[in-house]
């Protein structure tokens, strides 16, 4: 199970064949939301998932009562801050509405990021938890809509600036090279928190496929194709 990008592309154009060299056939279902992809590899629809990182499998297994395990990372997707309305973060209005996504994980990163730049304080020692309960500060007076992660794009238009999760910039045409107003950097403390992973149901770790599986995900030749692909917007942790 896979959001359709990067995750289903990166599997279909680069770890199929390695696959299918090997005698494998790599069947990729894809969903547009991070939840179905879960819930099927909890109930043994497919054998594994490939979307998510560490933050979010936590506190989906917390949530959900799931019994889901990472194997190991595959690429790290930068969150960036976009806007149709301006060109540089200096000119954000006061009482500007920001798009934030609504999970947990991804909306504490969000946060985070607007930290990064300047634009509000959270209280000390504040991570991957922060709410915008957190927020001690807030210069601008900035106005915070929450939305499932993947429609954040698609409402673009309604707010000044939008945190947008990098498979969902992406699908929605925007580049992190030339669009972005701010971007996680490559070798941050998030690249290596927010990784994105592959996941099995426990149990399954040591089957025969899912350790092909791996092996192909982390194959030089998936290295290659991400960098080629995706011009930073996708970045390869292995």
């Amino acid at each position: 199970a896979a959001v359709p990008t990067p995750h289903a592309e990166i599997l279909n154009n680069a770890v199929a064949p390695i696959l299918e060299k090997e005698g494998y056939t790599l069947e990729v279902k894809e969903f547009t939301d991070y939840v179905q992809p879960n819930e099927v590899t909890e109930n043994g629809d497919v054998d594994a998932n490939y979307f998510q990182h560490g933050p979010y499998l936590e506190n989906f297994n917390a949530e959900k009562g799931t019994h889901l395990v990472s194997i190991e990372g595959v690429h790290f997707e930068p969150m960036a801050i976009y806007s149709k309305k301006i060109s540089n973060l200096s000119e954000v209005k006061d009482g500007a509405i920001v798009l934030v996504p609504n999970d947990a994980t991804n909306e504490a990163r969000a946060l985070l990021l607007l930290q990064q730049e300047g634009l509000i304080t959270l209280k000390d020692g504040t991570g991957v938890t922060a709410t915008v309960n957190d927020i001690v500060s807030n210069p601008k007076n900035l106005s915070f809509k929450e939305l499932e992660a993947a429609q954040v794009p698609n409402s673009i238009d309604d707010a000044e600036i939008a945190c947008i999760n990098g498979n969902y910039a992406i699908a929605a045409g925007f580049k992190v090279s030339t669009d972005a107003l701010a971007v996680e950097s490559a070798d941050s403390e998030a690249a290596k928190t927010y990784a994105n992973l592959l996941v099995v149901k426990d149990g399954n770790q040591d089957s025969d496929k899912i350790k092909a599986l791996a092996e192909a995900l982390n194959s030089d030749e998936v290295r290659d194709y991400i960098n080629n692909t995706y011009e930073g917007a996708v970045v390869p942790v292995f």
